[in-house]
């Protein structure tokens, strides 16, 4: 009997995912905070092309901000025409309590319409401190954006094996 070495605690690593070959995946991208989140949706974009993605297998929707996000994935999941959705935003913590509540919100929205819809809709969003910290994420010390963009292909390649 072959077993996954995953299913016994091994940890895959982001090229065990499969290829984009094959699916449709849309990117929902906040405006807000636009020098962050265009680098997480170019992050994005590279690594599903490097993953095998077409140029037309891929479209971005952008939105005024992260708040917006979950609506615009719910109406793209409505359509029935990508396999996986990557929402990219940035939300910086300011002097209110306005990034806790859309911090919950976009979170929670981005869940729902996944477990909702049984489509994957990445949460790519990063919920930051200080601009430095969203800028680190976004490439500088880490890629949050290529990180969703190959959770969504490995999601989209698991959920078609899984049918």
């Amino acid at each position: 009997m072959n077993v996954d070495p995953r299913q016994q605690g091994a940890r895959p690593n982001a090229s065990e995912g499969g290829s984009a070959a094959g699916f449709r995946f849309a990117f929902v991208v906040s405006r807000f905070n636009e020098s962050v989140t265009e680098r997480l949706l170019e992050g994005g974009l590279d690594a599903l092309r490097k993953a095998g993605a077409r140029e037309g297998d891929v479209e971005v929707f952008h939105v005024p901000g992260a708040f917006e996000i979950p609506l615009v994935a719910k109406r793209l999941v409505a359509l029935g025409s990508f396999d996986a959705i990557v929402c990219v935003g940035a939300v910086i913590r300011g002097e209110t309590p306005h990034f806790d509540f859309i911090c919950e919100g976009v979170s929670r929205g981005v869940m729902e319409v996944s477990l909702q819809s049984g489509t994957p809709v990445i949460f790519g969003v990063l919920t930051t401190d200080t601009p430095e910290q969203a800028m680190e994420r976004a490439g500088l010390k880490t890629h949050k954006g290529r990180e969703a963009a190959l959770a969504a292909v490995e999601m989209a390649n698991l959920l078609r094996r899984l049918k």
